[in-house]
């Protein structure tokens, strides 16, 4: 007789281990994690900018993400863990904007949803944050052509609740959280066929041709879940595409003073944000055209970041510093979003198999949705609620739900 658990997970990272974790606290449930990678966030996860902010075009999204940086603010509890290694950092996020009325009325819609917000001036900005230049005029980012900057007439969105999460550690957390909970997790377990019998889930198949039997499956492979929502003929109804990410980041130069928040900049097209405590700052794009690059082999694509991209980053981060002198190591890498090319938003819970959930296509949101998208399924599976629950209703991201109408289709959707 084979092995029999009550749910199996594909996929250890963030989102596959706060759905196993949630399942085990509300639950005797028997729970199997099943991870391709041999440790903790080889995939999407561990290359994570963690970032956590609440602005959204939806407001469904923003409660989504109110739920999730809620869980981070208050971690130990959510673990049910005196000592987390992760701490939620709250350094808040700033919307670098030319556009007063728009940062107005930003500012306006947040704060109706119950997000902590502000619109500020530039000698705000700069009280608060004195190593932030508030020019609102764009970087050259193809010839490099210097210009003279100029502020004072700008206003700026702060959410003063965002800030960022260690990514490596907080799915450490989850992973010795569940564990504890009898949660199994096993590493360099690949599964090569989810098995469907009369349009029920019946279990799974591993790479190395061993199967476990279970009613239930939570598909949340990232980048590798389209392999298998193909395999069992569902993989054409939503697009979600295998997507190289570059990051780069530097040593935090000694003249960059004060504290530094989160950081988008609209007119650079870039984010930055702290990270090592401080010592170090990490650059991303906010441009449509750097999620573009669609890979073939989610297990076979350039780790590293295009001197490009780190030349053209780089130059819009002197731009937004008041003493831009970059120097010191300057590194790069790349890792994977699942972009939902629909959408841009996640596609989770239950499919037209009956017992196969998904979570996946989170587009570069999954982090900071992952507490509570974690809850959906949790909730689903088990018939049990937290107070730690997202508000959102499951229709919203649900498999047979029409794509969600947005005005663009990029990370900040």
């Amino acid at each position: 007789m084979r092995e029999t658990v009550d749910v199996i997970v594909i996929g250890g990272g963030i989102i596959g281990m706060s759905a196993a974790l949630q399942i085990a606290q509300r639950s005797r449930l028997r729970v199997l994690v099943a991870e391709k990678g041999s440790g903790p966030g080889e995939g999407s996860t561990g290359a994570s900018s963690a970032v956590c902010r609440f602005r959204y075009t939806r407001p469904e999204t923003v409660q989504l993400a109110k739920d999730g940086i809620a869980a981070y603010q208050k971690w130990g509890e959510f673990l049910g863990c005196h000592s987390p290694l992760a701490r939620y950092q709250q350094t808040g996020v700033l919307w670098l904007s030319n556009d007063r009325q728009q940062a107005k009325q930003e500012a306006d819609r947040l704060t109706l949803l119950g997000v902590s917000v502000d619109a500020i001036d530039d000698a705000e900005v700069s009280d608060r944050f004195p190593a932030i230049s508030t020019c609102g005029i764009p970087p050259d980012l193809i010839h490099g052509s210097p210009h003279v900057c100029t502020d004072g007439e700008n206003l700026h969105l702060l959410e003063h609740a965002g800030g960022y999460m260690d990514p490596s550690d907080a799915l450490q957390d989850l992973i010795d959280a569940a564990r504890s909970l009898h949660v199994d997790l096993q590493f360099r377990t690949e599964v090569a066929e989810i098995e469907v019998v009369g349009g029920a889930v019946c279990g799974v198949r591993f790479k190395d041709g061993s199967t476990v039997a279970c009613e239930t499956v939570i598909l949340s492979a990232g980048p590798w879940s389209t392999l298998l929502l193909d395999s069992v003929g569902l993989g054409g109804l939503w697009p979600l595409e295998p997507t190289r990410i570059q990051i780069a980041h530097i040593d935090r130069p000694p003249c960059v003073v004060g504290d530094l928040p989160v950081c988008v900049d609209m007119a650079g097209g870039i984010y930055f944000r702290p990270q090592n405590r401080g010592q170090q700052i990490i650059i991303g794009s906010i441009r449509e055209e750097d999620e573009l690059e669609t890979v073939s082999n989610a297990d076979d694509f350039p780790r590293f970041a295009d001197d490009e991209f780190i030349r053209e980053k780089l130059h819009a981060l002197a731009h937004r510093l008041r003493f831009p002198v970059l120097r010191g190591a300057v590194r790069g890498y790349s890792g994977l979003y699942t972009m939902n090319r629909k959408d841009m938003h996640p596609v989770v819970g239950p499919t037209p198999i009956d017992g196969l959930m998904v979570a996946s296509g989170f587009s570069g949101h999954g982090f900071k949705l992952a507490p509570a998208i974690g809850s959906l399924l949790a909730r689903a599976i088990t018939g049990s609620s937290s107070h730690f629950d997202t508000t959102v209703d499951e229709s919203f991201l649900s498999f047979a739900r029409e794509p969600i109408k947005l005005p663009s289709l990029n990370v900040l959707a």
